[in-house]
């Protein structure tokens, strides 16, 4: 069963940043709010995908899913939620990476198993890379709602055999999936999670008093008061139902965690295999000032990703930290139609200049990464607006060269300005006075991950 809001359509007024990869929750709690719980924890990973959110829950008996475009405030209120009642929920966030942003495309997505015994819900962080290989296997690359995902793809696939449990199709389904995926998804009895056996993209368990929780990150947990109990493995499946948690491999683990999670992607109070990302953030920036020194009167982040690169710049070289930029936090995906005026003022809806901090001194501004340099040309103009004498752009990646096929929403490789164009090219594009990146040295050695465990696809391909 699917209930919804009439689908409407986002619109964002400028340069968007590399968007983020889905976040996906699920919760095991009979006796709990379960759909209270999974919308606190999707809240908690917002920052992973903003363009439609959804909720599938079961009563042990039947699956509801309530899902539609938009941010998860805007999806779901205080009525919605009290109709989404059961003792296990799965939530799932999401910016498209196959398939455009409809509300047949949000997730999580849902097939009655064939023969009718049953159904599955499923939420997907990732990207399949072999999506029309299985569409022609299957000979069906869409369902009757029109969707077009991979994740519908999988969804379809786990429900095809009505002789198997859901645990036993998924057995056989996974090492079909090629690419990048974290899963959560369920049936009217049991929650399952599974991760691709690279373990690309995040994906972690939580215990909770009377329950289980899984999560792309360790944030979410926390928001609903789970500990961490460790991370799932690639190429792992657990179940959990009332009879526990079981846990199997179905692949041989080959770990490539994604270098970009801690660079962007995920929130600096999550933890990636026991390190907080704050940590690495605040390391990757001690590095660019080893690497990368100026002479300047003061540090600013570009809010609110450059925050602990700014610090740890900051701390290594000696010179003062300052807020010289406020951000907006309330514009983010806006629904409106911004006016030409606005829409050329561009980068100042989101990030204003503090000219009393800002005038009469040398700069160095740290941020997390350049795409097509159009908003950092903006920034710097914008700065030097504000009276900075002197404008050193430091950047705690490297340059982003290639496209992710792995479930981050980079531009083409064609408009990724440093996949054609030499650091000074770019310095003189976006108008600053030096710029420099941290190498991918740096960046490894700031995650204490060994570089063989680590993809690295967008920095070298």
């Amino acid at each position: 069963m699917a209930i919804s809001h009439p689908p409407t359509e986002p619109n964002i007024p400028d340069e968007q940043p590399p968007k983020d990869a889905c976040g996906v929750f699920g919760v095991w709690a009979p006796g709990e709010d379960v759909a209270k719980l999974t919308y606190y924890g999707l809240y908690a990973l917002q920052h992973r995908g903003q363009e439609a959110a959804g909720i599938a829950v079961s009563d042990f008996t039947n699956v509801i899913v309530y899902k539609d475009l938009g941010l998860v405030a805007q999806v779901f209120d205080e009525p919605t939620l009290a109709t989404l009642t059961g003792s296990l929920a799965i939530g799932h966030t999401r910016y498209s990476t196959t398939g455009s942003c409809t509300y047949e495309n949000a997730q999580p997505s849902f097939k009655q198993i064939q023969g009718g015994r049953g159904s599955v819900a499923l939420g997907h962080n990732g990207n399949l890379t072999n999506t029309h290989e299985l569409a022609r296997e299957v000979d069906t690359a869409q369902d009757e709602m029109g969707a077009t995902t991979d994740s519908d793809l999988i969804t379809t696939m786990l429900a095809a055999n009505p002789d198997l449990s859901l645990e036993e199709a998924a057995v056989g389904v996974l090492p079909r999936l090629r690419g990048a995926f974290s899963l959560v998804f369920m049936d009217e009895q049991t929650l399952y999670a599974a991760r691709d056996r690279n373990g690309v993209r995040p994906l972690v368990l939580g215990r909770l008093e009377r329950g289980w929780v899984v999560a792309s990150e360790t944030a979410a947990l926390d928001i609903v008061g789970a500990s961490f109990v460790r991370e799932v493995e690639p190429g792992e499946l657990v179940a959990i139902d009332s009879n526990g948690l079981r846990a199997r491999t179905w692949a041989e683990p080959e770990p490539k965690g994604c270098l970009f999670e801690y660079v962007y992607l995920a929130r600096p109070d999550t933890r990636i295999a026991g390190r907080g990302v704050h940590a690495t953030r605040v390391e990757l920036g001690r590095q660019l000032a080893r690497e990368a020194p100026a002479n300047a009167d003061l540090v600013i982040p570009v809010p609110e990703s450059g925050g602990p690169a700014a610090i740890g710049y900051a701390e290594q070289s000696g010179i003062p930290y300052g807020e010289g930029l406020v951000k907006n936090r309330y514009v983010g995906r806006t629904f409106i139609q911004p006016s030409d005026t606005i829409r050329q003022l561009g980068i100042r809806l989101k990030l204003n200049p503090v000219r009393e901090v800002l005038h009469g001194k040398r700069l160095v501004v740290v941020d997390d990464t350049i795409v097509r340099g159009n908003t950092q040309r903006a920034l710097v103009r914008m700065l030097r607006e504000a009276g900075a004498l002197e404008i050193h752009v430091r950047i705690s990646a490297p340059p982003v060269k290639w496209p992710c096929f792995y479930g981050i929403d980079f531009a083409t490789k064609a408009e990724l300005i440093a996949s054609a164009a030499t650091v000074d090219e770019i310095r003189r594009h976006i108008g600053a006075d030096s710029l420099a990146y941290v190498s991918q040295e740096g960046l490894v050695a700031a995650t204490t991950i060994p570089a063989e465990r680590l993809c690295s696809a967008c920095f070298d391909s």
